[in-house]
């Protein structure tokens, strides 16, 4: 071997050893971002699931309302209104619960740019490594 050999492969070491260590920072770096959304994301599905609680409330107040009058009355169109304002009341909780719901799955917290990313990485490397 001659004398710049060793010198070389301590080079391509560091080299190496550096590279490694920026990917694992970057790595951490796109991890942390992409769980960042992803909690605010639950956070946002939970607000919703709320405000979808609220109108659910809402509307049984005004359903429950509905019906008395209804029946108080029997076929006045204050009940009918009622009914109409319920219903719809109703239908905006479902579609808020499905849209929360939708939001909270476990399967948007899970960070998946950050696994392909280290799986390219990991390809890459070990590309470099064998050729």
């Amino acid at each position: 071997m001659t004398n710049g050999t060793p010198s070389s492969i301590q080079t391509l070491i560091g080299d190496a050893l550096r590279e490694t260590n920026d990917l694992a920072r970057k790595e951490i770096a796109l991890f942390r971002n992409e769980m960042t959304s992803n909690v605010r994301s639950l956070f946002i599905g939970l607000a919703l699931m709320v405000g979808a609680a609220v109108f659910a409330v809402v509307a049984l107040f005004v359903l429950v309302g509905a019906l008395v009058k209804w029946v108080a009355i029997l076929v006045q169109s204050d009940a009918i209104a009622a009914s109409i304002v319920g219903g719809v009341l109703l239908v905006v909780a479902i579609g808020l619960a499905l849209w929360g719901k939708n939001a909270m799955s476990l399967s948007t917290l899970a960070p998946t740019r950050t696994t392909r990313q280290v799986r390219e990485d990991a390809r890459v490397l070990s590309e470099r490594v064998s050729g």
